[in-house]
Protein backbone atom coordinates (compact mmCIF):
# COMPACT_ATOMS: atom_id res chain seq x y z
CA UNK A 1 0.00 0.00 0.00
CA UNK A 2 1.40 3.73 -1.08
CA UNK A 3 2.30 5.48 2.31
CA UNK A 4 -0.17 8.45 2.90
CA UNK A 5 0.36 11.65 1.49
CA UNK A 6 1.01 14.46 3.82
CA UNK A 7 -0.28 17.96 2.03
CA UNK A 8 0.99 21.24 3.55
CA UNK A 9 -0.37 24.78 2.48
CA UNK A 10 2.11 27.64 1.62
CA UNK A 11 1.21 31.29 1.33
CA UNK A 12 4.90 32.06 -0.70
CA UNK A 13 7.88 30.63 -1.46
CA UNK A 14 9.61 30.67 2.25
CA UNK A 15 6.67 28.87 3.46
CA UNK A 16 6.61 26.57 0.72
CA UNK A 17 10.42 25.67 1.46
CA UNK A 18 9.52 25.58 5.68
CA UNK A 19 6.50 22.81 4.43
CA UNK A 20 9.02 20.86 2.42
CA UNK A 21 11.75 20.70 4.65
CA UNK A 22 9.53 19.56 7.66
CA UNK A 23 8.19 16.67 6.31
CA UNK A 24 5.22 17.41 3.37
CA UNK A 25 5.35 15.06 0.92
CA UNK A 26 3.53 17.68 -1.37
CA UNK A 27 2.48 21.49 -0.77
CA UNK A 28 -0.60 23.05 -2.07
CA UNK A 29 -0.41 26.87 -3.22
CA UNK A 30 -2.23 29.55 -5.08
CA UNK A 31 -1.24 31.52 -8.37
CA UNK A 32 -2.06 35.26 -8.76
CA UNK A 33 -4.84 33.97 -11.26
CA UNK A 34 -7.58 31.87 -10.60
CA UNK A 35 -7.44 31.28 -6.70
CA UNK A 36 -9.30 31.77 -3.71
CA UNK A 37 -7.65 33.35 -0.51
CA UNK A 38 -6.54 36.62 -2.71
CA UNK A 39 -5.44 38.07 0.75
CA UNK A 40 -2.51 35.30 0.90
CA UNK A 41 0.57 36.40 -0.88
CA UNK A 42 0.02 33.97 -3.76
CA UNK A 43 2.74 33.20 -6.62
CA UNK A 44 3.78 34.73 -9.77
CA UNK A 45 4.48 31.66 -12.24
CA UNK A 46 8.29 32.53 -11.44
CA UNK A 47 8.09 31.92 -8.18
CA UNK A 48 5.45 28.41 -8.69
CA UNK A 49 8.43 27.13 -10.99
CA UNK A 50 11.37 27.88 -8.54
CA UNK A 51 9.02 26.11 -5.72
CA UNK A 52 8.23 23.21 -8.04
CA UNK A 53 12.15 22.76 -8.34
CA UNK A 54 12.70 23.18 -4.87
CA UNK A 55 10.20 21.01 -4.38
CA UNK A 56 11.41 18.18 -6.65
CA UNK A 57 14.75 17.88 -5.12
CA UNK A 58 13.97 17.52 -1.69
CA UNK A 59 11.11 14.75 -3.45
CA UNK A 60 8.15 16.31 -3.41
CA UNK A 61 4.73 17.40 -5.03
CA UNK A 62 3.37 21.14 -6.01
CA UNK A 63 -0.62 21.38 -6.38
CA UNK A 64 -1.73 24.64 -7.09
CA UNK A 65 -5.49 25.51 -6.11
CA UNK A 66 -7.81 26.67 -9.77
CA UNK A 67 -10.24 27.00 -7.20
CA UNK A 68 -12.44 29.42 -7.86
CA UNK A 69 -15.75 29.79 -8.71
CA UNK A 70 -15.59 32.48 -12.29
CA UNK A 71 -17.59 34.32 -13.34
CA UNK A 72 -17.92 35.31 -17.76
CA UNK A 73 -15.21 37.97 -17.59
CA UNK A 74 -12.70 35.67 -14.84
CA UNK A 75 -11.99 33.03 -18.19
CA UNK A 76 -9.62 35.33 -20.18
CA UNK A 77 -6.08 33.64 -20.30
CA UNK A 78 -7.27 30.29 -18.81
CA UNK A 79 -6.13 27.74 -21.06
CA UNK A 80 -2.56 29.49 -20.82
CA UNK A 81 -2.20 29.64 -17.67
CA UNK A 82 -3.16 26.23 -17.28
CA UNK A 83 -0.34 25.18 -19.83
CA UNK A 84 1.98 26.93 -18.31
CA UNK A 85 1.40 24.83 -15.12
CA UNK A 86 2.09 21.72 -16.79
CA UNK A 87 5.14 23.63 -18.53
CA UNK A 88 7.02 24.57 -15.39
CA UNK A 89 6.42 20.83 -13.38
CA UNK A 90 2.97 21.50 -11.08
CA UNK A 91 1.74 17.55 -9.93
CA UNK A 92 -1.74 18.73 -10.05
CA UNK A 93 -4.78 20.97 -9.98
CA UNK A 94 -7.32 21.41 -7.32
CA UNK A 95 -10.66 22.73 -9.49
CA UNK A 96 -14.07 23.85 -8.19
CA UNK A 97 -15.31 24.71 -11.11
CA UNK A 98 -16.64 22.04 -13.85
CA UNK A 99 -15.49 24.08 -16.61
CA UNK A 100 -11.66 24.31 -15.03
CA UNK A 101 -11.24 20.89 -14.60
CA UNK A 102 -12.23 20.03 -17.51
CA UNK A 103 -10.38 22.42 -19.50
CA UNK A 104 -7.20 21.42 -17.41
CA UNK A 105 -8.09 17.46 -18.62
CA UNK A 106 -8.28 18.94 -22.37
CA UNK A 107 -5.19 21.45 -22.85
CA UNK A 108 -3.09 20.18 -20.25
CA UNK A 109 -3.14 16.25 -19.68
CA UNK A 110 -0.26 16.02 -17.73
CA UNK A 111 -1.82 17.56 -14.72
CA UNK A 112 -3.68 15.75 -12.69
CA UNK A 113 -7.09 17.27 -11.53
CA UNK A 114 -8.13 17.21 -7.57
CA UNK A 115 -12.02 18.40 -7.49
CA UNK A 116 -11.66 20.66 -4.80
CA UNK A 117 -14.13 20.59 -1.16
CA UNK A 118 -16.29 23.52 -2.24
CA UNK A 119 -17.84 20.90 -4.61
CA UNK A 120 -19.48 19.32 -1.62
CA UNK A 121 -18.49 15.57 -2.36
CA UNK A 122 -19.78 13.42 0.13
CA UNK A 123 -20.44 10.13 -0.68
CA UNK A 124 -19.25 7.39 -3.23
CA UNK A 125 -21.55 8.55 -5.90
CA UNK A 126 -20.37 11.84 -6.74
CA UNK A 127 -16.93 10.44 -6.77
CA UNK A 128 -18.06 7.90 -8.75
CA UNK A 129 -18.97 10.82 -11.66
CA UNK A 130 -15.98 12.63 -11.23
CA UNK A 131 -14.11 9.25 -12.36
CA UNK A 132 -16.45 9.35 -15.35
CA UNK A 133 -15.19 12.75 -16.21
CA UNK A 134 -11.53 11.48 -16.03
CA UNK A 135 -10.52 13.65 -12.76
CA UNK A 136 -7.82 12.22 -10.30
CA UNK A 137 -8.57 12.85 -7.13
CA UNK A 138 -11.66 14.12 -4.94
CA UNK A 139 -11.42 16.40 -1.87
CA UNK A 140 -14.10 15.31 0.39
CA UNK A 141 -16.20 17.87 2.09
CA UNK A 142 -15.34 19.08 5.60
CA UNK A 143 -19.17 17.74 6.45
CA UNK A 144 -18.08 14.52 5.75
CA UNK A 145 -17.82 12.32 9.24
CA UNK A 146 -15.51 9.35 9.78
CA UNK A 147 -18.20 6.93 8.81
CA UNK A 148 -18.83 8.67 5.87
CA UNK A 149 -15.36 8.66 5.08
CA UNK A 150 -14.93 5.06 5.64
CA UNK A 151 -18.05 4.32 3.46
CA UNK A 152 -16.91 6.45 0.52
CA UNK A 153 -13.41 4.96 0.56
CA UNK A 154 -14.97 1.28 0.53
CA UNK A 155 -16.47 2.26 -2.53
CA UNK A 156 -14.19 4.63 -4.24
CA UNK A 157 -12.75 4.56 -8.01
CA UNK A 158 -10.64 7.70 -6.96
CA UNK A 159 -8.35 8.44 -4.52
CA UNK A 160 -9.34 10.47 -1.38
CA UNK A 161 -7.78 13.54 0.16
CA UNK A 162 -9.57 15.00 3.47
CA UNK A 163 -8.86 17.84 5.67
CA UNK A 164 -7.10 16.85 9.15
CA UNK A 165 -6.10 20.39 10.24
CA UNK A 166 -6.91 24.03 9.99
CA UNK A 167 -9.90 26.56 9.75
CA UNK A 168 -13.68 25.71 8.94
CA UNK A 169 -16.05 27.70 6.93
CA UNK A 170 -19.12 28.41 8.59
CA UNK A 171 -21.04 27.92 5.44
CA UNK A 172 -21.26 24.30 3.43
CA UNK A 173 -18.11 23.67 2.06
CA UNK A 174 -16.84 27.17 2.56
CA UNK A 175 -19.24 27.98 -0.31
CA UNK A 176 -20.28 31.60 1.59
CA UNK A 177 -22.41 34.78 0.65
CA UNK A 178 -21.55 36.54 3.53
CA UNK A 179 -18.53 38.09 2.51
CA UNK A 180 -20.58 39.07 -0.75
CA UNK A 181 -23.19 40.43 1.22
CA UNK A 182 -21.35 42.43 4.35
CA UNK A 183 -18.50 44.11 2.16
CA UNK A 184 -19.11 43.09 -1.56
CA UNK A 185 -16.25 40.73 -1.47
CA UNK A 186 -17.06 37.58 -3.45
CA UNK A 187 -15.54 34.60 -1.13
CA UNK A 188 -15.72 32.23 -4.35
CA UNK A 189 -13.83 34.49 -6.63
CA UNK A 190 -10.88 34.95 -3.76
CA UNK A 191 -12.17 37.92 -1.80
CA UNK A 192 -13.38 36.38 1.55
CA UNK A 193 -13.40 39.33 4.80
CA UNK A 194 -14.23 36.27 7.12
CA UNK A 195 -17.15 37.90 8.20
CA UNK A 196 -18.27 34.99 9.87
CA UNK A 197 -15.28 35.53 12.20
CA UNK A 198 -16.95 39.42 13.78
CA UNK A 199 -18.01 39.99 16.74
CA UNK A 200 -21.35 40.99 16.58
CA UNK A 201 -24.37 42.02 19.07
CA UNK A 202 -27.48 39.91 18.63
CA UNK A 203 -31.08 42.17 19.42
CA UNK A 204 -34.36 40.66 18.92
CA UNK A 205 -36.02 44.00 17.82
CA UNK A 206 -35.17 45.72 20.68
CA UNK A 207 -34.54 42.87 22.85
CA UNK A 208 -30.33 42.26 23.46
CA UNK A 209 -29.64 39.21 23.40
CA UNK A 210 -25.83 39.52 23.19
CA UNK A 211 -23.31 39.23 26.73
CA UNK A 212 -21.07 42.39 26.24
CA UNK A 213 -18.25 40.40 27.57
CA UNK A 214 -19.05 37.50 25.45
CA UNK A 215 -20.01 38.64 21.74
CA UNK A 216 -21.66 36.08 19.16
CA UNK A 217 -19.45 34.74 16.51
CA UNK A 218 -20.63 32.98 13.78
CA UNK A 219 -17.03 31.21 12.87
CA UNK A 220 -16.21 27.91 14.21
CA UNK A 221 -13.29 26.22 15.83
CA UNK A 222 -10.69 24.98 13.87
CA UNK A 223 -10.30 21.40 12.67
CA UNK A 224 -7.84 19.34 14.81
CA UNK A 225 -8.05 15.54 13.49
CA UNK A 226 -4.75 13.93 14.65
CA UNK A 227 -6.75 10.59 16.61
CA UNK A 228 -7.96 9.69 13.71
CA UNK A 229 -5.60 9.46 11.50
CA UNK A 230 -4.87 5.40 12.57
CA UNK A 231 -8.18 5.07 11.26
CA UNK A 232 -7.67 7.10 7.65
CA UNK A 233 -4.68 5.34 7.25
CA UNK A 234 -6.27 2.34 7.27
CA UNK A 235 -9.29 3.36 5.15
CA UNK A 236 -6.92 3.80 2.20
CA UNK A 237 -6.97 7.43 2.38
CA UNK A 238 -4.43 8.80 0.10
CA UNK A 239 -3.85 12.74 1.52
CA UNK A 240 -4.11 14.72 4.41
CA UNK A 241 -4.45 18.24 4.26
CA UNK A 242 -3.62 20.90 6.19
CA UNK A 243 -5.46 24.35 5.56
CA UNK A 244 -3.72 27.59 6.05
CA UNK A 245 -2.23 29.55 3.53
CA UNK A 246 -2.63 32.33 5.25
CA UNK A 247 -0.88 31.03 8.26
CA UNK A 248 3.17 31.50 9.22
CA UNK A 249 6.03 29.21 8.51
CA UNK A 250 6.38 28.48 12.30
CA UNK A 251 2.61 27.61 11.85
CA UNK A 252 3.24 25.36 9.01
CA UNK A 253 6.30 23.97 10.55
CA UNK A 254 5.08 23.43 13.99
CA UNK A 255 2.17 20.93 12.42
CA UNK A 256 4.01 19.60 9.12
CA UNK A 257 6.89 18.40 11.43
CA UNK A 258 4.43 17.00 14.54
CA UNK A 259 1.70 15.21 11.62
CA UNK A 260 4.93 14.05 9.98
CA UNK A 261 5.95 12.19 13.14
CA UNK A 262 2.70 10.91 14.13
CA UNK A 263 1.77 9.19 10.61
CA UNK A 264 5.41 8.02 10.26
CA UNK A 265 4.95 6.59 14.35
CA UNK A 266 1.55 4.88 13.17
CA UNK A 267 3.28 3.13 10.08
CA UNK A 268 6.17 1.71 12.38
CA UNK A 269 4.20 0.87 15.60
CA UNK A 270 0.50 1.20 14.47
CA UNK A 271 -2.28 2.06 16.76
CA UNK A 272 -0.86 4.82 19.39
CA UNK A 273 -1.37 4.77 23.31
CA UNK A 274 -3.77 7.59 24.77
CA UNK A 275 -0.56 8.74 26.33
CA UNK A 276 1.37 8.76 23.00
CA UNK A 277 -1.57 10.61 21.37
CA UNK A 278 -2.04 13.26 23.97
CA UNK A 279 1.57 14.17 23.25
CA UNK A 280 0.79 14.60 19.86
CA UNK A 281 -2.24 16.95 20.31
CA UNK A 282 -0.19 18.93 22.88
CA UNK A 283 2.62 19.48 20.16
CA UNK A 284 0.10 20.52 17.87
CA UNK A 285 -1.48 22.95 19.95
CA UNK A 286 1.33 24.62 20.34
CA UNK A 287 0.52 26.30 16.66
CA UNK A 288 -2.39 27.16 17.33
CA UNK A 289 -4.10 30.94 17.98
CA UNK A 290 -7.89 29.46 17.79
CA UNK A 291 -9.61 27.10 19.51
CA UNK A 292 -9.80 23.24 17.87
CA UNK A 293 -12.50 20.49 17.88
CA UNK A 294 -12.90 17.19 16.06
CA UNK A 295 -14.97 19.31 12.98
CA UNK A 296 -17.94 16.65 11.66
CA UNK A 297 -15.83 13.59 12.39
CA UNK A 298 -17.94 12.55 14.84
CA UNK A 299 -20.94 13.65 13.34
CA UNK A 300 -23.54 16.79 13.47
CA UNK A 301 -21.35 18.90 16.33
CA UNK A 302 -23.07 20.54 18.87
CA UNK A 303 -22.59 24.64 19.28
CA UNK A 304 -20.36 24.57 22.33
CA UNK A 305 -18.29 21.91 20.54
CA UNK A 306 -17.79 23.87 17.29
CA UNK A 307 -19.00 27.59 17.68
CA UNK A 308 -15.34 29.58 18.31
CA UNK A 309 -16.37 31.15 21.82
CA UNK A 310 -14.95 33.91 24.54
CA UNK A 311 -12.13 31.73 25.41
CA UNK A 312 -9.48 31.71 22.63
CA UNK A 313 -6.89 29.13 22.39
CA UNK A 314 -4.05 31.34 22.55
CA UNK A 315 -0.36 29.83 22.08
CA UNK A 316 1.87 27.59 24.29
CA UNK A 317 4.55 28.74 22.51
CA UNK A 318 6.31 31.88 21.19
CA UNK A 319 8.01 31.68 18.32
CA UNK A 320 11.60 33.66 18.79
CA UNK A 321 14.09 32.88 16.56
CA UNK A 322 15.50 31.14 13.40
CA UNK A 323 18.51 29.15 13.07
CA UNK A 324 20.51 30.43 10.06
CA UNK A 325 23.23 28.75 10.80
CA UNK A 326 25.09 26.11 13.75
CA UNK A 327 28.79 25.59 14.38
CA UNK A 328 28.73 22.12 16.29
CA UNK A 329 32.62 21.76 17.31
CA UNK A 330 31.62 25.48 18.84
CA UNK A 331 28.06 24.69 19.99
CA UNK A 332 27.47 28.47 18.66
CA UNK A 333 24.18 28.85 17.07
CA UNK A 334 23.68 32.41 14.62
CA UNK A 335 19.96 33.19 14.94
CA UNK A 336 17.17 35.65 13.46
CA UNK A 337 15.50 37.14 15.72
CA UNK A 338 11.56 36.99 15.17
CA UNK A 339 9.84 38.09 18.50
CA UNK A 340 11.42 39.45 21.70
CA UNK A 341 13.26 37.85 24.37
CA UNK A 342 16.51 37.31 26.47
CA UNK A 343 18.80 35.51 27.33
CA UNK A 344 18.57 32.55 30.37
CA UNK A 345 14.87 31.67 29.59
CA UNK A 346 13.15 28.17 29.43
CA UNK A 347 12.80 27.94 25.26
CA UNK A 348 12.29 24.23 22.80
CA UNK A 349 13.89 24.15 19.53
CA UNK A 350 12.72 21.64 16.86
CA UNK A 351 13.94 21.35 13.60
CA UNK A 352 13.80 19.68 9.87
CA UNK A 353 15.70 16.29 11.57
CA UNK A 354 15.74 16.63 15.28
CA UNK A 355 12.38 16.52 17.17
CA UNK A 356 11.11 18.95 20.25
CA UNK A 357 13.75 19.44 23.07
CA UNK A 358 13.49 21.97 25.75
CA UNK A 359 16.84 23.91 26.71
CA UNK A 360 18.12 26.74 28.53
CA UNK A 361 19.14 29.70 26.32
CA UNK A 362 22.60 31.28 27.51
CA UNK A 363 23.75 34.54 27.23
CA UNK A 364 23.17 36.16 23.43
CA UNK A 365 26.15 38.23 21.82
CA UNK A 366 25.86 40.41 19.00
CA UNK A 367 27.91 39.96 15.61
CA UNK A 368 30.75 41.92 17.62
CA UNK A 369 30.59 39.32 20.49
CA UNK A 370 28.91 41.98 22.65
CA UNK A 371 26.15 41.04 25.53
CA UNK A 372 22.85 41.39 24.71
CA UNK A 373 20.46 42.28 27.48
CA UNK A 374 17.72 41.53 25.13
CA UNK A 375 17.24 40.44 21.54
CA UNK A 376 14.35 42.70 20.13
CA UNK A 377 14.59 43.75 17.02
CA UNK A 378 12.67 42.37 14.23
CA UNK A 379 15.36 40.03 12.25
CA UNK A 380 17.87 41.27 13.91
CA UNK A 381 21.10 38.47 13.54
CA UNK A 382 22.55 37.38 16.89
CA UNK A 383 24.78 34.11 18.52
CA UNK A 384 24.31 31.92 21.37
CA UNK A 385 26.15 28.92 22.63
CA UNK A 386 23.31 26.00 22.92
CA UNK A 387 23.81 22.68 24.53
CA UNK A 388 21.47 20.45 22.86
CA UNK A 389 21.44 19.46 19.38
CA UNK A 390 20.63 21.61 16.83
CA UNK A 391 20.27 22.37 13.03
CA UNK A 392 20.17 24.97 10.11
CA UNK A 393 16.52 25.86 9.50
CA UNK A 394 15.45 24.68 12.85
CA UNK A 395 12.95 27.31 14.84
CA UNK A 396 13.58 28.07 18.80
CA UNK A 397 10.25 29.04 20.63
CA UNK A 398 9.94 30.41 24.05
CA UNK A 399 8.07 27.98 26.67
CA UNK A 400 5.07 29.44 28.20
CA UNK A 401 2.74 27.28 30.36
CA UNK A 402 -0.97 27.29 30.07
CA UNK A 403 -3.35 25.26 30.91
CA UNK A 404 -5.02 23.65 27.50
CA UNK A 405 -7.85 21.59 29.17
CA UNK A 406 -10.36 23.80 27.39
CA UNK A 407 -9.37 23.40 24.20
CA UNK A 408 -9.14 20.35 22.37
Amino acid sequence: MKKIELLAPAGDLERLKIAVLYGADAVYLGGKKFSLRSRASNFELADIAEGVRFAKEHGANVHVTVNMLPHEDDLDGLCEYLKELESIGVTAVICASPHIAMTAKKVAPKLEVHISTQHSSTNSAAVSFWNEKGMDRVVLARECTLEDIRRTSMKSELPLEVFIHGGMCISYSGRCVLSNHMTARDANRGGCAQSCRWKYRLYDKETQLHDEHDLFSMSSKDLMAARYIPDLIEMGIASLKIEGRMKSSYYIATLVKTYRMLIDEVYETGRLSDKRMEWYCNELSKAENRPTGVGFYEGQPLPQAHLYGVNGAGVTQEYIAYVLDYDESEQMATLEVRNHFCGHIAAEVFGPHIAMREFQLEDLYDLDGNILEVANKPMQIIKTHVSVPMEKDAMIRKVMKKDRSMIY
